[in-house]
């Protein structure tokens, strides 16, 4: 892989019409790239969370009929799946680039996790710059920056991620095609480690749950 930036080229991926078109160009072009990215932040991550780190590229696998938005590397501490746990994500939709920690609807945890960010939450909203983002459902691309959010709002997503059986939380940084577009490959991977330096604090704080 010689370059682990994406292009214009696979931005475009998801405007091609039909699964099987779509899903032929996302395993050509666009899954090696998350694959290298995958193999280039499980070490980093590793370190920066004291959990050894394991790459899931996103396979889609379920899908019949509508072809993905989006698709996406995750990270967990486990070999055989990452939903069920906190995890990091990279990806893209075909108008930004994401890099999540996210805490989504299938940990059986939720509830010790929304409690715990609770009690973390003057903490949290120091330490996570207003620059980043928070989103309440994976599958959409939407997300509120924390800037324009007051800690009543960080407490209501917790408090729902605690209550609510499909509640979500995620947190990261959102980069538009054109800021990625405009980046060379060591400014993008630069950008993306700075990120999970930070995110690593939240992952951090889930270490506190016992499992």
């Amino acid at each position: 892989m010689n370059n682990l930036r994406f292009t214009e080229e696979d931005f475009h991926t998801f405007t091609i019409e039909g699964l099987d078109a779509r899903m032929g160009v996302l395993k050509e072009t666009v899954r090696p790239k998350l694959q290298g990215l995958g193999e280039h932040f499980a070490p980093v991550l590793s370190v920066l969370t004291g959990d050894d780190m394991f790459v899931h590229v996103a396979k889609h696998a379920r899908r019949s009929v509508n072809p993905p938005d989006d698709s996406w590397v995750a990270f967990a501490n486990n070999k055989r799946g990452y939903k069920k746990l906190p995890h990091f994500q990279i990806g893209l939709w075909k108008t930004h680039v994401f890099v999540w920690f996210a805490l989504i609807y299938e940990s059986p945890l939720k509830e010790e996790y929304g409690r715990l960010f609770k009690e973390h939450l003057s903490e949290i909203k120091s330490r996570v710059p207003d620059s980043f983002f928070w989103s309440a459902d994976h599958t959409k691309p939407e997300a509120r920056k924390q800037a324009d959010m007051d800690a009543e709002g960080l407490e209501k997503l917790f408090d729902r991620l605690a209550k609510v059986k499909k509640a979500e939380v995620l947190c990261g940084i959102q980069l538009s095609k054109e800021q990625v577009l405009q980046m060379n490959e060591q400014e993008f991977l630069s950008e993306i480690e700075a990120s999970f330096e930070k995110l690593a604090f939240l992952y951090r704080l889930t270490q506190k749950v016992a499992l």
